[in-house]
């Protein structure tokens, strides 16, 4: 039986998690339950110790429990630590490393997984010191239940609400289900957009976010890959540490980076929006306009072929993964395209997504298909989270 450690913090919405406990007691799962100062305005020890069915702590200084070392041991009984709610306060207890009660010890003494469902106003939830502390917290690996839009305890309409139970507990489900599917496995990925300089000022690029690599490489980690991201200009937050992050701005620097770091690789994610051409002569000084040369307002740049990552790593002869995927972003004709690539590239499978002029990027939804050597998956209509679900049962079936 998988044992699940609940911190409750203070919040309007420390009832529900009453119901977390009822439905993961339901599910099968061990629930013992931590309640702050703050939380025990809302809910009461006996409570919490009447559903869970076990004892509930609340006091770090209680010489029974530390006598044992008891912030200690409840985290390293636990196989997930949860926190719901999640206020603003205690995620900036978290973020910022404070261990002034039970529930901070504990989780600064943790060496098991932690996902955190936040629960505020909306103006908290979007203070630049909330987001921050959130940041922190992402880069640590701890995962985020997102709050909902709804109206909220103070009357408010907006982002805040904490997710449902039932949410939370297929976020659990989840985690247990994908854990360690992936474990020791190296998987490189390149993720967002290339830019090519034509000055200092001004480049060629595309309208790639990384919303898609992001997401892949968010539930491959959660699988216990060892996951490397190779990102061109993402400025959204990435749920890895900083180690696992290689950041570059060309086509050529990401190429670079992809052979440096392609050893001892198991699968190979060709995520990135490449630029296929760069200028060939950059100037290194901003290019200013010349009214007095006829035809000054017509600029020529000449442009010459980038490196191709995919096609590098697909026939390569020495350090060729052993799964390789390639994505097709196209304007119609997804599986004549996909195949195509996957042939030319040396692809092991290539999902193709309809670019739909332009509304793909920065969305979080797709229309897409999965094309391998044997057949091809029409994946419909779909979120980037369901499309990376998709490639990542893809690579569990092929790598053994």
């Amino acid at each position: 039986m998988k044992k699940i450690l609940l911190i409750i913090t203070g919040s309007v919405a420390s009832y529900k998690s009453m119901d977390i406990v009822r439905l993961l007691k339901k599910s099968n799962y061990d629930v013992s339950c931590v309640l702050t100062k703050a939380a025990q305005e809302f809910i009461t020890p006996l409570l919490a110790s009447s559903l869970s069915g076990n004892k509930t702590y609340n006091e770090l200084f209680d010489i029974d429990e530390e006598i044992d070392m008891g912030h200690i041991n409840l985290s390293r009984q636990a196989d997930l630590i949860i926190v719901a709610p999640a206020s603003a306060d205690f995620i900036s207890k978290m973020a910022n490393g404070y261990g002034d009660d039970l529930a901070s010890t504990t989780l600064l003494a943790a060496n098991k997984p932690i996902m955190i469902a936040p629960a505020m106003n909306e103006k908290m939830w979007f203070h630049k010191t909330t987001q921050e502390n959130l940041k922190k917290l992402s880069q640590s690996n701890i995962q985020i239940i997102d709050p909902q839009k709804d109206v909220l305890a103070c009357g408010e309409l907006g982002i805040g609400k904490m997710s449902e139970p039932l949410t939370i507990l297929d976020k659990v489900e989840e985690f247990f289900l994908n854990k360690d599917l992936l474990k020791g496995r190296n998987i490189l990925i390149t993720a967002g957009s290339t830019y090519e300089p034509i000055d200092p000022v001004r480049f060629i690029g595309n309208r790639s976010t990384g919303i898609q690599a992001i997401q892949i490489a968010d539930i491959l980690a959660k699988m216990n890959a060892n996951v490397t991201l190779v990102a061109g200009n993402i400025t959204r937050d990435i749920p890895l540490p900083e180690k696992n992050i290689i950041r570059v701005g060309s086509t050529q620097e990401m190429f670079d980076a992809v052979k440096e770091n392609l050893k001892n690789i198991d699968c190979f994610i060709g995520c990135a929006a490449v630029s296929d051409y760069k200028v060939k002569n950059p100037s290194l000084t901003k290019i200013k306009k010349d009214k007095t040369k006829k035809g000054s307002d017509n600029l020529i740049l000449e442009l010459e072929e980038n490196p191709d990552i995919i096609d590098s790593v697909g026939n390569s002869t020495n350090n060729r993964p052993k799964l390789v995927v390639g994505f097709a972003a196209e304007s119609g004709d997804l599986e004549k395209y996909a195949k195509e690539k996957l042939q030319r590239k040396n692809c092991d499978f290539v999902l193709a997504n309809n670019i739909d002029n332009g509304k793909i990027f920065g969305s979080h939804n797709s229309e897409a298909m999965l094309v391998s050597k044997t057949e091809t998956k029409n994946l419909g209509k779909i979120s980037k989270t369901q499309v990376a679900q998709a490639i990542a049962q893809e690579i569990i079936s092929s790598i053994k």
